[in-house]
């Protein structure tokens, strides 16, 4: 039996049956009124403003990329929680981003990053999943997942989420910059997309489709426009953190960012907690 599945399902059993968190211990939020949004995924989800390299300054280190959970807790402004209404009853959310660059579901368990959430969660907030990335690294074994072992690391964590009366939501991939071809950005991802919808149809969990979202709306730009403006492709001498310039198709700058949020809002929006 695959050593991952294995290693997946003991996780499992020894989460369920030793760690429960008392929820009397737990500090309760004010009137039920505040939901928190956990994100959990890779770089391009990532907060790199938010003490992600501690003690360096993020505009001289790392700008201007920018993970789209940096920039999703204004679309969770009150204001704009109507919208979500059938996903979140609450009179404010807290955006609580949790991706790290460089994981995959394995790694992000395996760190105990997972398990920090999972203490944490209350009954409705709502986890945002998106990997995929990095488990697709077969050139990278310290982080690659088989897709037996990526599905059953996405089941691990539904499941976990649904013992704490909480909501999952899963995403595919957001798209990187490549291929194209005659002017449509087509799909990098293969396997790794079609598992996490997979997983959602077998377990009844909520899913956008961020991969075919990005995609859309990157080719209605174009190519030319979304290179310079949403990827991490920079010009020699402009920024601090890349005065060589940057060739990059996978990280976003600022304006990537918030559009791919903007991108995740509106699924949500499609989204019901009924439908699960």
């Amino acid at each position: 039996m695959n050593k991952i599945f294995l290693y997946a399902i003991f996780a499992f059993t020894v989460l369920s049956c030793n760690d429960k968190v008392q929820e009397e211990d737990k500090p309760k939020k004010e009137g039920n009124k505040v939901t928190t949004v956990y994100l959990i995924g890779d770089s391009t989800m990532a907060n790199y403003a938010d003490n992600y390299d501690p003690g360096k300054d993020y505009m001289k280190t790392r700008y201007p990329v920018t993970g789209w959970g940096q920039v999703f807790q204004p679309f969770m402004s009150s204001d704009n929680l109507y919208k979500v209404e059938s996903l979140i009853n609450a009179d404010s959310v807290i955006v609580d981003d949790r991706a790290r660059g460089g994981r995959s579901t394995r790694t992000f368990f395996q760190e105990g990053r997972w398990r920090s959430v999972y203490d944490s969660l209350e009954k409705n907030d709502i986890v945002i999943m998106q990997f995929g990335h990095n488990d697709a690294a077969e050139n990278k074994p310290e982080r690659y997942v088989n897709i037996e072992g990526y599905k059953e690391f996405l089941r691990l964590f539904v499941t976990q989420t649904r013992q704490k009366g909480a909501y999952l939501i899963i995403l595919t991939p957001v798209a990187r910059n490549y291929p194209w071809k005659d002017g449509k950005l087509e799909d990098v991802h293969g396997e790794y997309d079609q598992a996490p919808k997979d997983v959602a149809a077998e377990m009844n969990v909520m899913l956008i489709d961020l991969n075919k979202k990005s995609r859309d709306f990157f080719t209605k730009k174009g190519k030319e426009y979304v290179t310079k403006n949403y990827f991490m492709n920079l010009p020699e001498g402009k920024y601090e953190a890349y005065l060589d310039g940057q060739n990059d198709n996978t990280h976003f700058q600022p304006k990537g960012a918030t559009e791919v949020a903007r991108l995740v809002f509106e699924g949500m929006q499609e989204l019901s907690v009924g439908g699960e």
